[in-house]
């Protein structure tokens, strides 16, 4: 036997699941909105999801980075209402109102945003469990920053949401008339009269 014959390739090691695959992050997922379930937005933890997940607690700060975003890719909420708060704030006090009307409608006019959107709304209407998640995110990463960032009360701010989600409901849901059929042009002076009325200084 030659020298050459005796030289075979070693066997190739099996390798488990890497980190980063698609069943690890849908593991990750379902921990996350178990836990979310048991103990709400503001105490479940990164740690306590990555246990459940029988991962490390890093791994979920690659896949996510924060727990806000862990919360919104557990829920598949089509957009970062942070972000929005952020473009809400930058710029006249006293277009507030207009800005935060326009980013409405442009979001809810995009069908696949909507349809995602509608899906949450009849989720957490439907659901004790998940309105509450959605409730203490939304004040914990929306309501208290708009709040401070135009230094208005709360309670101005969650009116003003209300208004955003009531037209939702009864433009896209209810499809009550004229409003289903108006378009954006027609709706967006009106609409941001409304949200100033709320958000700008009195």
């Amino acid at each position: 036997m030659t020298a050459a014959a005796d030289r075979q390739p070693a066997p190739r090691k099996k390798t488990g699941r890497r980190p980063g695959s698609a069943d690890t992050r849908r593991t990750v997922l379902e921990a996350a909105r178990a836990e979310f379930a048991a103990r709400g937005y503001q105490k479940a933890s990164m740690r306590a999801i990555a246990r459940a997940a029988g991962v490390d607690a890093a791994l979920l700060h690659h896949y996510f980075g924060s727990k806000d975003k862990l919360f919104l890719a557990a829920l598949e909420f089509p957009i970062d209402p942070r972000l929005l708060v952020a473009r809400v704030l930058e710029g006249d006090r006293d277009a507030v109102g207009e800005r935060l009307a326009r980013l409405v409608l442009g979001l809810w006019e995009q069908p696949t945003v909507r349809d995602r959107l509608l899906a949450v709304l009849r989720t957490a209407a439907a659901s004790e469990e998940v309105a509450g998640l959605m409730r203490g995110f939304m004040v914990a990463e929306v309501v208290t920053g708009v709040a401070a960032g135009l230094d208005v009360p709360q309670l101005r701010v969650e009116l003003a949401m209300s208004q955003v989600i009531g037209l939702a409901l009864a433009r896209y849901v209810i499809a009550v008339e004229p409003l289903a059929s108006a378009s954006p042009d027609e709706l967006l002076p009106l609409l941001a009269r409304s949200l100033q009325g709320c958000l700008g200084q009195d």
